[in-house]
């Protein structure tokens, strides 16, 4: 690839640094959160994807920790309460800004490809006046649970073992719009009516739904935004949007200056950049931008929820193994990728012990090359008691470490830090 003699040309730690700047992992919080940085951290990733596993944290919460430091877990729930972020299925099932509801609904029929919006369309095709009744009893009763509505084998009222018809339909008239949640109650979702929760957001939709070339259009700009730097290819998959894109189709992007077309070095195709970050390209270029923080991240994080993106950028090959078979696993069942400093160093297998205090470490691996000095396990040990201690289980139990040595220094490390 050559590029102009007008355009950026990063090497690769640089785009990787630009990327962490863009996803606010770049630095270590400088004080205590608030809940309206966890406003802005949402809205600076444009989605924050749930996941309901939770070892260690459920995914996030967790995200949200490793950009924003220790904070109560209940203000996610009450961002959620006070119609800050709403759930949508988006990338999966996410938190978003409610200031892009009308974004997300009018994107819906983008994502009819998705395989929950197909699912959910099955559903609604063959209940079409189940649901109808559904949504009749929430408009006259009020919000619903689907435990609400759970039997047994019976018939009696029983406890969550499997979800029956209601929970079906609920969770189709979610994915289609016509629900929404409107809290969580012990991370259960609480569905109500649309027009109840979205409130004006929701009015704002129906008076003006955004055409299809405007959701491209925002949708792409957005997504590039929240990545910092993304060659073509990357981009689509951000909000689940389809056809993947290639460099032509943003040409006119380019042309007119909504986004920055540069080069890095080892890539073949160029990459874009949102010219909010035009300050940071400029010091990411100039060798200037510096990674200080280093954290634990959700396997669910942007960072590497695209396993492709993933290994292109930070050399870092990624597999989720909690839905492979035991025997199976090569890292263990719920592992965490481990950030230190711009790279992606190692990953641990953790549990999180909440009625004896105890983060157990099962595994830690560290990636081939990586040389463990001084400074690198003091930063693991660092990002490790954080995250422990935000969790309430400040004993730190090491079991094993790849390599077996490493185990030694880091145990001392930890022990300083007690």
């Amino acid at each position: 690839m050559k590029a102009d003699a007008a355009r950026p040309v990063l090497t690769p730690t640089q785009a990787r640094l630009l990327h962490l700047s863009a996803q606010g992992l770049l630095a270590r919080p400088r004080r205590r959160a608030d809940k309206s940085e966890l406003q802005s951290a949402i809205a600076r990733m444009q989605l924050l994807q749930i996941d309901t596993i939770h070892v260690v944290a459920r995914s996030p919460y967790l995200v949200l920790f490793s950009r924003v430091g220790a904070y109560p877990a209940a203000w996610l729930e009450q961002l959620l309460a006070e119609r800050a972020v709403f759930e949508v299925w988006a990338h999966e099932a996410c938190f978003a800004p409610m200031d892009d509801y009308v974004l997300h609904r009018s994107a819906f029929a983008q994502r009819e490809h998705h395989w929950a919006i197909r699912h959910a369309l099955r559903i609604r095709d063959a209940h079409e006046q189940d649901i109808a009744r559904l949504l009749s009893h929430i408009r006259e009763k009020g919000a619903v649970r689907a435990a609400d509505f759970e039997r047994d084998a019976a018939g009696n009222p029983g406890g969550w073992w499997g979800w029956k018809d209601e929970k079906r339909w609920l969770e189709a008239a979610f994915a289609l719009g016509q629900l929404m949640v409107t809290r969580r109650e012990n991370f259960h979702r609480v569905y109500d009516l649309a027009e109840r929760v979205a409130g004006e957001a929701r009015a704002d939709w129906a008076s003006a739904c955004l055409d299809a070339d405007t959701v491209r259009r925002e949708t792409i700009l957005k997504s590039v935004q929240a990545l910092g730097i993304a060659p073509a290819r990357w981009i689509a998959d951000y909000f689940r949007t389809r056809p993947r894109l290639r460099d032509a189709d943003l040409d006119p992007f380019v042309a007119e200056g909504a986004l920055l077309r540069v080069s890095v070095k080892g890539w073949d195709t160029p990459g874009y950049v949102h010219p909010m970050h035009a300050p940071q390209l400029a010091q990411a270029a100039a060798g200037r931008l510096r990674a200080t923080h280093s954290a634990l991240l959700s396997p669910f994080d942007p960072v590497v929820w695209d396993r492709a993106r993933a290994s292109e950028l930070f050399g870092f090959d990624y597999t989720l193994e909690c839905y492979t078979p035991e025997p199976k696993r090569r890292y263990g069942y719920f592992v965490l990728p481990i950030l230190v400093r711009g790279r992606l160093v190692g990953r641990l297998d953790a549990k999180a012990h909440r009625r004896d205090g105890v983060f157990e470490v099962k595994a830690l691996y560290l990636e081939d090359g990586v040389v463990a000095d001084e400074a690198l396990t003091a930063d693991i040990a660092r990002a490790i008691d954080d995250c422990a201690r935000w969790h309430g289980t400040p004993k730190v139990e090491l079991v094993r470490c790849r390599p077996a040595a490493f185990a030694k220094p880091l145990k001392a490390s930890l022990a300083a830090l007690r």
